[in-house]
């Protein structure tokens, strides 16, 4: 079994389990697990950062009224299906944050769009992987307050990779 189907079906078992899952009772009875992309080797990328200056920090508003601040940490470029398309990478207190809306957001992935936490290499690149992009809770509930991806993070092209749109079937 590979790595990234462990970690999916210990993510479907902490939903339907874990009393810090997001889902209520109801959604917890008709839940038989999240749906996913197949796996995309093209799509785990490791890439250079451009460096944002010191103290440039944005607030991103939340689905519920609320704003969450960070730092814009870099940018980052790479290819889509043979297109350039460049994405910011965000910081706080806990860490590298990823949020990013893909031409797919409303209909295959979440509408407000899907997270990552990127993982620091020790050469000072970052490794992307698409294939962990993950729904904010809210996508699941509304009781979450989730960050909504900035302008800058929506892209026009598809990211086949990561959990789809939340259906319980």
């Amino acid at each position: 079994m590979s790595e990234l189907k462990r970690f999916r079906e210990e993510k479907d078992k902490f939903f339907l389990h874990d009393h810090h899952s997001p889902l209520d009772d109801e959604q917890r009875g008709d839940f038989s697990g999240l749906r996913y992309f197949a796996e995309n080797p093209d799509l785990r990328i490791q890439v250079e950062i451009e460096r944002f200056p010191e103290g440039n920090q944005i607030p991103i508003q939340t689905n519920t009224g609320d704003v969450q601040n960070y730092d814009r940490f870099g940018r980052f470029h790479f290819e889509v299906d043979g297109e350039g398309v460049e994405l910011t990478v965000f910081q706080n207190e806990h860490g590298f944050f990823l949020p990013f809306a893909d031409s797919l957001a409303g209909q295959e992935t979440y509408g407000a769009g899907r997270y990552l936490e990127p993982e620091l290499l020790s050469d000072g690149r970052l490794l992307i992987d698409f294939n962990l992009a993950y729904n904010p809770y809210c996508a699941y509930n509304a009781k979450w307050s989730c960050p909504i991806t900035p302008a800058e993070n929506r892209l026009k092209v598809p990211i086949r990779a990561g959990e789809k749109v939340f259906e319980l079937h």
